[in-house]
Parts: structure tokens; C-alpha cells; sequence
């Protein structure tokens, strides 16, 4: 396997997953706050299923969704990383910016730290014109967090989830964008 890019913060250290997460990724995927707006809790095969389609994108693209570990005080609190959707829609192709923690790291800025440090790498790194992000239209937590980076939304990128059945309330998504700071200038 290889290792691929490793990213430190101040508090967190952004890693490639390993057998250990399996079970603690589980824990996090199985509770129903974290999962309130990504259509509920999931078990331990369909978790353990996001970590291995995670790294097969690490494989192929040497980035994705990075377990996050809060050094000297937890290992593996989460997932925070960007990676390339996995479905069509009409802002599609393009790499995304996503987070995950376990509910005990919420409200501590650790989200906001490591996708700082997901951001950097994409523009720096990766040279990436332009990062997005997407949640359910109810999720104004997330909401939050894009806004705190810096994204924009414009109503008219918002857009039905396709991997979300009709009719259901977490349908409804909104589109955040960021643009590459050293690429584009406001004006």
C-alpha cells in the first residue's frame, strides 16, 4: 500500500487508515447524531466498506478522506479529507471537501482545523482551481463550518442528492464553493 500524504496540524494528525480504525470508524458510523444527516446509523460492514473505497481513491488519485487523529489525546476521531463525488450532477466533475467526527470532538474547532489543512493540500499540492462542498439543506451545522472556510453558496447550485430516495427530507442539498486563493483574486 502506499503511503501517501500525511498532513499535521497544531492539535491533529491526517493519516491513510489502517486495520486499527476499523472498529472506532464503526462506533462513530453507528451513532445516530453523527449519521442525523447522511440517512442514519450504519453497521460495521457497510463502514468498513467507506474505508476501503477510501483508500482504493487514495490509490488511484494519492488523496482522499484522511483518518484524523487528535495527537496525544485520542486516535482516530474522524474523517476529514477531499476526494472526487461519487455521483453525477450537474457541478460534477470536481473534488469535494468532507468531515466526519465522533460526536465528543464536535465544537472544538478540530473540523474546522483539519479541513483547513485538507484545503491547503488541494490548492497547494494539488494546484486544484476550486473545492465544494455539499450537505442536506437541514444540516445548518455543516452549513456552518463551509461558511467559516471561507465557501460561497449560490441558490442556484443547490441541487436534489441523487443517492437520496425521492420524497425523502435529506433530499435537498446545498453547494458551497471555494476557489483557489492563489489562482483567483476578488476583485
Amino acid at each position: 500500500m502506499c503511503r501517501g500524504p500525511e498532513l499535521r496540524t497544531s492539535r491533529l494528525r491526517l493519516r491513510r487508515w489502517t486495520a486499527a480504525d476499523r472498529a472506532p470508524f464503526a462506533a462513530i458510523n453507528a451513532d445516530p447524531e453523527v449519521t442525523r444527516y447522511l440517512l442514519g446509523p450504519i453497521g460495521a460492514d457497510a463502514s468498513d466498506a467507506i474505508i476501503e473505497r477510501i483508500e482504493a481513491g487514495f490509490e488511484k488519485n494519492g488523496f482522499g478522506f484522511w483518518a484524523v487523529d487528535y495527537v496525544g489525546v485520542a486516535p482516530l476521531i474522524g474523517m476529514v479529507g477531499i476526494s472526487y463525488p461519487g455521483f453525477t450532477a450537474h457541478f460534477t466533475p470536481c473534488v469535494e471537501i468532507g468531515w466526519r467526527l465522533a460526536r465528543r470532538y464536535w465544537r472544538q474547532g478540530l473540523a474546522s482545523e483539519a479541513a483547513r489543512a485538507a484545503l491547503a493540500f488541494g490548492f497547494n499540492e494539488l494546484g486544484l482551481s476550486e473545492i465544494v462542498a455539499f450537505t442536506a439543506a437541514l444540516n445548518e451545522p455543516s452549513q456552518g463550518l463551509m461558511r467559516h472556510l471561507g465557501m460561497r453558496r449560490d441558490p442556484k447550485d443547490d441541487f436534489a442528492m441523487p443517492m437520496v430516495p425521492e420524497g425523502h427530507p435529506l433530499r435537498p442539498h446545498r453547494l458551497f464553493r471555494l476557489a483557489n486563493p492563489s489562482i483567483h483574486e476578488d476583485g
